[in-house]
């Protein structure tokens, strides 16, 4: 990641918590703590924020409190390619006249292309999702009562009558932070309360996971893999990923990269 983009993922996470620290810097960015160190020391000279132990803060701390979560717009530019093939294969597990529940992510967003041939009832945090099935299908979509956070483009709400309990569903469709032996893995209380929710309201939990995420961990665990039905992810996943979903008996979806976008994977890598 280059070093403006690296700034301005640093600047607006100061931006949303009182303090950030390195750790969650490195998470956010993909870079190492001494890239990390430099970018808050070069940012600090330019009295862009406050150098403080461990991390950084804000010049004038935010009123409103963020959550640990990167942003929407840098994450929907890594695994595109993935992305866009687990969330076609994921859609089509629906059928015209089902009510689902889609959790906000930049995976999850990407099914809204092929449900605008789809005619479902939809239940979703995301601020995107909803306007984009909105603007061009005919899916009748409900939204939770909440704040939207702007960065990740979801809507969540600290209380437990936010709407969501009046919604049943046949599934949920969902990405996380991190999949392992353990479960599905996530970085924010917060996000944890208000996906926890939206699991109670569903029949099914499908994960939209690419191969990628079976090698990420987290301190907060959302919930264990028996509560798990089916995981959607890319045909690079790995024999002891694929081999611990079966142990588990969770169904595995397994999408194929179209050509065109497995040649610019190819570039990229």
């Amino acid at each position: 990641m280059h070093e403006t983009e690296r700034h301005r993922i640093i600047l607006s996470a100061v931006q949303e918590r009182p303090v950030v620290t390195v750790t969650d810097l490195c998470a956010l960015t993909g870079a190492s703590e001494a890239t990390i160190r430099r970018d808050i020391a070069q940012l600090h000279v330019q009295k862009k924020l406050r150098r403080v132990r461990g991390g950084a803060e804000a010049i004038a701390p935010p009123s409103f409190v963020g959550i640990n979560a990167r942003p929407f717009a840098v994450n929907e530019t890594i695994h595109a390619a993935e992305k866009r093939a687990i969330a076609k294969a994921a859609v089509e597990l629906c059928d015209d006249g089902d009510a689902i529940i889609i959790n906000g992510g930049t995976t999850t967003f990407q099914m809204v292309h092929p449900l605008t041939a789809k005619r479902l009832q939809v239940f979703t945090n995301s601020f995107p999702i909803a306007e984009h099935l909105l603007k061009h299908s005919k899916n009748t979509v409900l939204l939770p009562a909440g704040a939207i956070y702007r960065e990740q483009n979801i809507i969540l709400s600290p209380f437990n009558d936010d709407g969501s309990r009046h919604f049943y569903a046949r599934r949920m469709f969902m990405g996380c932070r991190g999949l392992g032996a353990l479960g599905l893995m996530e970085g924010d209380p917060l996000l944890i309360q208000a996906e926890q929710k939206l699991i109670d309201q569903a029949d099914e939990l499908v994960v939209l996971a690419d191969s990628s995420k079976f090698g990420k961990r987290s301190s907060l665990l959302l919930c264990p893999l028996a509560r798990i039905h089916t995981v959607v992810t890319d045909d690079r996943i790995e024999d002891r990923a694929a081999q611990m979903l079966e142990a588990a008996e969770i169904r595995l979806i397994v999408a194929e990269v179209a050509a065109a976008d497995r040649k610019t994977r190819a570039q990229e890598d």
